[in-house]
């Protein structure tokens, strides 16, 4: 099979959809793989890595859709992207479809093949391909909470771990899946009071068990949330429902009740946002404000340390690309019940009811 992989050109992603370590496989399953050039300049990887393990090296993003069958990215194609996927084209990357109807559509009109890592789940319910980037947003969740918490920032001028004689400051984590354990590790790790709500019991019996005696545990509803938005310094929206559009938990007239200069920081933002002030921004404008409330909704957080995000996700990837590749996108899924769960629109049909939903859209006939 031809592998293709373009250089990201949404706005500061550094990512790139494959390390040269995962060409050398690839190279090596008898696969021919292009690599576009200056892919992974921002992940550390140079043109001269990729050619040394067998990349062929193409110089426009146009010539690497043309001429692959399999495209292996990070993010969704965006608006200058759509008329350069191919009819047939098997399209690997998160796609997040749900929170953009304009996407779904394009993709629909190219009648490719999009695989969605972010809807590629295990007999046991976990997203794989999901997991190392949530790790990597929750993490990064604290450590741009902490930034702009800061008075220049517009913050409330809190030291989360706060200083002998001052208490540390206090931060909320909505959910308790991966993006809100690895929050609130790193929120106790500096010292700071941790609060972290979910509406399952086992998950919060797991935080209660695995964390520090300053994390505490308390169910999910709107009674909680309001009472805790009061007192916290920092939010971390980590709400996910997969493939769906999450939920609206912090709603527009919650805002006059936080103090002026509390940060969210919307993790769900790729899924729609949990707060209902939420709009996605980027690196270059990663915050705005509401109500004297700072707002980051970054919708490629892990783009900022590309080198890690783009070893984590090749990690868990690869064997996927591999079974696509050496199987072909049909039997790939035929025989891996975890990756046909990724397949949300197939040759222009939307396979995945989430998505119908999410825009009111009729079931599509066989």
């Amino acid at each position: 099979m031809k592998v293709g992989i373009p250089k990201e050109i949404k706005n500061n992603e550094s990512r790139v959809g494959i390390t040269p370590a995962g060409v050398f496989e690839l190279v090596r399953n008898n696969h021919t793989v292009y690599v576009q050039t200056g892919a992974g300049d921002g992940s550390g990887f140079s043109n001269s890595d990729y050619q040394q393990v067998g990349a062929i090296v193409l110089d426009t993003i146009g010539q690497v859709y043309a001429m692959s069958d399999m495209i292996v990215k990070v993010k969704e194609p965006i608006k200058e992207e759509y008329s350069l996927v191919q009819r047939g084209q098997v399209v690997f990357a998160y796609f997040h479809f749900a929170s953009s109807e304009v996407l779904a559509e394009a993709m629909i009109d190219r009648k490719a093949i999009c695989i969605a890592y972010e809807t590629v789940e295990d007999e046991d319910g976990t997203l794989p391909l999901l997991t190392p980037m949530s790790e990597v947003a929750g993490r990064m969740a604290i450590q741009q909470g902490a930034k702009y918490l800061e008075k220049p920032e517009k913050g409330r001028g809190v030291l989360l771990g706060g200083v002998p004689g001052v208490a540390p400051g206090r931060v909320l984590v909505l959910g308790a899946g991966v993006v809100g354990i690895q929050a609130a590790k790193m929120a106790a790790g500096l010292g700071a009071h941790v609060t972290i709500l979910d509406v399952n019991m086992k998950r919060l019996r797991y935080v209660n068990d695995v964390m520090p005696s300053h994390v505490v545990t308390e169910f999910s509803n709107e009674f909680n949330i309001r009472k805790h938005i009061k007192d916290h310094d920092l939010i971390v929206g980590g709400v996910l429902l997969r493939g769906a559009k999450a939920p609206k938990i912090i709603t527009r007239d919650m805002l006059k009740d936080m103090r002026p200069g509390t940060v969210i920081v919307d993790v769900a933002v790729d899924q729609g946002g949990c707060v209902e002030t939420t709009r996605p921004t980027t690196h270059e404008n990663p915050v705005y404000i509401i109500d004297d409330v700072v707002h980051y909704c970054v919708t490629n957080m892990p783009g900022a340390v590309p080198y890690t995000s783009t070893m984590a996700l090749t990690n868990v990837t690869l064997p996927y690309v591999l079974k696509l590749a050496n199987l072909g996108w049909e039997e790939a899924c035929q025989k891996d019940a975890s990756l046909e769960k990724g397949l949300n629109i197939v040759k222009g049909k939307v396979i995945r009811k989430e998505i119908l939903e999410a825009f009111k859209w009729q079931a599509m006939d066989d």
